[in-house]
């Protein structure tokens, strides 16, 4: 699973929305590059970039600043907001963009999102607003479609879109947790890569994300800046789920790590410390970490 970093841009500015909405904006950082060379050097795999300028007011103002994003970066960056037409699509892959996330034209014109689907294999992916209940909303959040997420995915699927990202709005990620439910339906109908985009509030969250077959990356942000935990902690746990540890879960085997490690201690002679150092290493190895 690849750990995503989200970057939102609004009137130039890298911004936070606890609920999903512009009810609350919290400005983090004067100059979204910055903030993007500081999650490549946390050690982000990809960069989700979202203009909520473009993808609100259908103001395009930031794209200087995405550009210089892409030019700087030196991992994936997949742009959102605003590419509502094959000609922004066209100049946001021009640019350098890895992929352009796009939400409302599937919904609306779907002949053009297969067109624009054929003509860029592997560049377009569709964001998903729900709400709790998975009715989808458009236009920057603010708009209820009476479409749901499982007729949705179904109508999509085949188009040729290169991945699906599910957010729930309304959500304050730091007190509510994901909705595994949606995640699990979309999963189970595509084959397409799905990535958690709605956020997560600690670890714990991520390890339930990681029980869901076919999930394929999660979006993170706030909680990182809120200290829930690290980028260097979030992709320890991916890295070592990646791991094939065989008929047992990576739970299943540290909780056994656990229960023999106390049978060690309790031996006490010079041949268990030695064990114990072996199995701390293989514990380390399961979590990510240098053997």
């Amino acid at each position: 699973m690849q750990l995503y970093a989200r970057v939102n841009i609004l009137d130039g500015a890298a911004v936070r929305l606890p609920s999903g909405t512009l009810d609350e904006v919290i400005h983090l950082d004067a100059d979204p590059v910055e903030r993007a060379k500081g999650w490549v050097a946390k050690g982000a795999d990809r960069l989700h970039v979202a203009d909520l300028d473009a993808a609100i007011h259908g103001d395009y103002r930031n794209r200087s600043l995405i550009r210089e994003i892409i030019a700087e970066l030196d991992i994936p960056v997949q742009v959102g907001g605003g590419g509502r037409s094959r000609l922004e699509i066209d100049r946001l892959l021009d640019v350098g963009a890895w992929r352009v996330v796009i939400g409302t034209l599937p919904l609306v014109d779907q002949v053009l999102f297969w067109e624009i689907c054929r003509e860029h294999p592997g560049k377009i992916v569709v964001s998903l607003d729900i709400t709790e209940d998975q009715e989808l909303v458009t236009q920057g959040w603010t708009e209820g479609t009476g479409m749901y997420l499982e007729e949705t995915l179904i109508e999509l699927s085949s188009a040729g879109a290169a991945a699906f990202m599910i957010t729930e709005v309304g959500r304050n990620a730091l007190e509510q947790p994901p909705n595994f439910e949606a995640l699990r339906t979309a999963t189970n109908i595509v084959d397409e890569e799905v990535i958690a985009a709605g956020g997560v509030r600690n670890l714990d969250d991520i390890r339930d994300l990681l029980r869901i077959d076919g999930l394929t990356g999660v979006v993170v942000g706030r909680e990182v800046t809120a200290g829930r935990f690290t980028v260097d902690e979030a992709l320890a746990l991916l890295r070592g789920a990646a791991k094939d540890h065989g008929p047992w879960s990576r739970e299943e085997l540290a909780a056994a790590a656990d229960e023999y490690r106390v049978v060690l201690d309790k031996a006490g002679a010079p041949a268990a410390s030695a064990s114990r150092e072996v199995l701390d290493g293989f514990v380390r190895w399961l979590g990510g970490g240098a053997p």
